[in-house]
């Protein structure tokens, strides 16, 4: 009988812990949950426009003839159909739809929309992509997000394929301003390769009729030290990393833009900004959530 009762006694108890680790990992999803949607500073999930569902900043699309003629930009998309929105064709629900390679460029408004170079700055950046790489992209250089007030190569940060005989690389590129990163003005086919700014990664997930998930994140950057790194994510899984070193960034926040599908040709959905450096495991939870970065509203909306 007391054999009996202890069993029973184990039993209970095994129970009663199996209930606690249960509650434990809710609310450690939900602190997390929490904790991703308060760091959230721009969404545009393309869903039922081109315009962001949340922003902090300007909601509206823009197109201008090239990058280096934003200050002539028209809002919305270009009237000549190179981008379009497609509403069903989405990894969840609408996406924009990028034709060709040459044709006028679409951004966002970073001021306000996303994280301004500060003292100790970080931030993610968030989106899926789907392409047909091989047969969709033309020869040389597509830069899907690029976001900068100067040039590429001047306090910038962007995602890159590069087309070419023996592979399409992806690569995240993280370039400081550019009298820290390349104070004497090499050409860039001089720089040593483990000099620059880049990771890459040789064998993506990209494949014909799939969506590959792609988020970098940064943080220690403007500390005037040699701390500042970023990270690369695809698919929720970290690939690549640039290292620590002296990443200084100014930008004018009034023409900082988050440019979008530079000579890219190719799907993009749930485009989504935070003004942190997302953990690991929340850029893993993030590629998980069901419905895309909306869901971190829709919550945040009923508590």
């Amino acid at each position: 009988m007391k054999t009996k009762n202890k069993t029973i006694r184990c039993g209970v108890i095994a129970c009663l812990m199996a209930v606690m680790q249960w509650h434990s990992g809710v609310f450690a999803q939900d602190d997390s949950f929490t904790s991703i949607a308060k760091a959230l500073s721009f969404h545009a999930s393309f869903d039922s426009g081109p315009d962001a569902d949340f922003a902090r900043g300007d909601r509206a699309i823009w197109q201008a003839a090239t990058m280096n003629k934003r200050e002539e930009a028209t809002r919305g998309l270009p009237p000549g159909g190179e981008v379009k929105l497609d509403p069903k064709a989405g990894r969840f629900g609408g996406a924009i739809r990028f034709g060709k390679s040459k044709g006028p460029m679409v951004f966002f408004k970073a001021e306000n929309n996303f994280t301004m170079p500060s003292p100790n700055w970080s931030g993610t950046v968030s989106f899926w992509l789907k392409t047909d790489f091989a047969t969709e992209l033309v020869d040389g250089f597509c830069d899907p997000v690029q976001i900068t007030s100067k040039q590429w190569d001047d306090a910038s940060m962007f995602v890159e394929f590069e087309k070419r005989a023996a592979g399409i690389p992806f690569r995240l590129g993280v370039y400081a301003d550019k009298t820290v990163w390349n104070p004497t003005g090499r050409n860039f086919a001089d720089i040593p390769p483990v000099e620059r700014p880049l990771a890459t990664v040789e064998k993506s997930p990209f494949a014909s009729g799939n969506w590959t998930h792609v988020a970098f994140a940064f943080e220690k950057f403007n500390t005037s030290k040699p701390d500042g790194t970023a990270s690369l994510y695809l698919d929720g899984k970290k690939v690549g990393e640039i290292g620590a070193r002296t990443q200084t960034f100014t930008w004018d926040p009034a023409r900082a833009s988050v440019m979008l599908g530079l000579n890219y040709v190719g799907m993009m959905d749930d485009l989504a900004l935070f003004d942190r450096a997302l953990t690991q495991q929340e850029v893993s939870h993030l590629f998980g959530l069901k419905r895309g970065v909306g869901e971190l509203t829709t919550k945040q909306d009923k508590r």
